[in-house]
């Protein structure tokens, strides 16, 4: 766990598997946040009260509930625990939580105390709106006048400028969460394209991830037969082998495990024929059709160059076809780095439930499970190597020109591709000249995260 944020969100989740597991649950969800912060410890926020507030509101997200639709400030966790029993899946995968909002100060330009009131002025000079005045040997900012270009940061020899940001609006490469009248954080669903960058980035984990955890935690507790879709990233999330993982997550509680990599097997055969036919019907450029916040930013915000994208299904909408096919009444749990996936996971009449790789592992914590102690899995058809590298940037490009050659497709043109490793503000702007259509490429992989799923939002370990 690279941060605070990690570790509080690792504990909570490991204290509830362990209460549900225990049969303790019922009795023991409203003091879990008092257990967390007991009065004898030192407070991460302004004091314990507000500490085991933002607990209370990340145990409700845990459920399945939003920060946001709570109406009763008095009505206890047990209650919404009850409540969660007859509720289907959340609609949106993120909620934030006021409570842990910081309020952050809108982005500006400040002078700080590296600051030497130089004789150049280059900061003065260099300001097309006259917002830098010298006072007491100091340089100073009309925050009035500032426009924020950045030109007194960019050429102030000592480097005194520094920019402040907001890191979730900064992050967010739509626009999407923008603060309130009150000051909080607020997302704009019908923008937000769930990249999950608002989510990692937050400094006060304040972006909370609505779970399905209960749901998946209860069907396991009624018996229900479950399988679970084991995303290819996992094999550098987890210690110890993919084979020993896979018998791990059987042990939890899972009646079988399918490689997400055998459907990437399908998905890279049909988007080789595809970008073939494509091309010989004339077609100038076919981009992958993998990551979810890639083909949700296309339908919300570039929705002309929809018909660029590839029709192929994910990996996880063809390994949930292989698990439907062989347990039709199972219970089908997705698992992987990825918030978007649970955004597209709602499409697919073959998919119950996600599960990320942060809930994953709690789920092993929380069950006592060391995955270097089991015995290796024995695959019955294991994934192809190109298969197994999607979860990588260039993986899914490889994966194509892979298969054009074993099965000689394409003779007549060559595979020109292009990459998006990772879609922010920077990368936009090149985005929407390929949608403009001014492109040298006629293959183009785009990826939601730099380095690609593997460096997801919800990863236990980033690349």
């Amino acid at each position: 766990m690279s941060n605070g944020a990690e570790r509080i969100r690792m504990e909570v989740m490991i204290r509830f598997v362990r209460r549900f597991f225990d049969g303790t649950l019922e009795t023991c969800i409203d003091s879990i946040p008092i257990r967390m912060r007991p009065k004898s410890t030192s407070s991460s926020r302004c004091c314990i009260y507000h500490d085991r507030a933002v607990l209370r509101y990340r145990l409700m997200t845990l459920l399945g509930f939003s920060c946001e639709e709570e109406i009763d400030e008095t009505k206890p966790l047990v209650s919404y625990l009850a409540d969660a029993k007859q509720r289907t899946r959340p609609d949106k995968p993120l909620s934030v939580c006021g409570a842990a909002c910081a309020g952050c100060p809108d982005s500006s330009f400040l002078v700080t105390r590296a600051c030497r009131g130089c004789f150049a002025r280059p900061c003065q000079y260099a300001c097309p709106k006259n917002a830098i005045t010298v006072e007491e040997g100091k340089s100073r900012i009309d925050e009035a006048l500032c426009i924020k270009c950045g030109k007194c940061a960019q050429v102030c020899p000592y480097h005194a400028i520094t920019r402040t940001a907001v890191p979730c609006e900064e992050a967010c490469p739509v626009g999407a969460i923008r603060k309130n009248g009150a000051g909080v954080a607020e997302i704009d669903y019908d923008q937000c394209i769930f990249c999950g960058k608002c989510y990692s980035k937050c400094p006060f984990a304040a972006i909370m991830e609505r779970s399905e955890m209960f749901a998946i935690l209860s069907a396991m507790k009624a018996g229900r037969k479950l399988v679970a879709l084991v995303a290819p990233s996992a094999q550098i999330q987890f210690p110890g082998t993919l084979e020993q993982l896979f018998s791990a997550i059987a042990k939890a509680g899972f009646d079988d495990v399918v490689e997400v990599a055998s459907g990437a097997e399908r998905t890279m055969d049909h988007e080789a024929h595809e970008f073939v036919e494509r091309m010989q019907a004339g077609a100038k450029l076919m981009t992958t059709s993998c990551c979810p916040a890639w083909t949700q930013l296309v339908s919300r915000h570039f929705p002309a160059f929809s018909e660029n994208v590839s029709r192929t299904p994910s990996p996880m909408l063809y390994a949930a076809q292989i698990a439907k096919t062989r347990y039709p009444d199972a219970v089908v749990v997705f698992m992987g780095p990825c918030l978007a996936k649970r955004s597209e996971a709602r499409l697919s009449k073959d998919i119950d439930h996600v599960m990320t790789f942060q809930e994953l592992g709690a789920l092993l914590a929380g069950r006592n499970i060391d995955i270097i102690t089991q015995e290796p899995w024995r695959f019955t058809n294991a994934a192809s190597a190109p298969a197994r590298n999607f979860a990588r940037n260039c993986g899914v490009t490889e994966a194509v020109l892979h298969e054009m050659a074993e099965k000689n497709l394409g003779a007549n043109f060559t595979l020109n591709a292009g990459f998006v490793n990772g879609i922010d503000r920077k990368t936009l702007p090149l985005l929407r000249v390929y949608a403009a259509g001014k492109t040298p490429h006629n293959f183009l992989e785009v990826m939601g995260c730099e380095g690609g799923c593997a460096c997801g939002p919800c990863s236990l370990v980033k690349e």
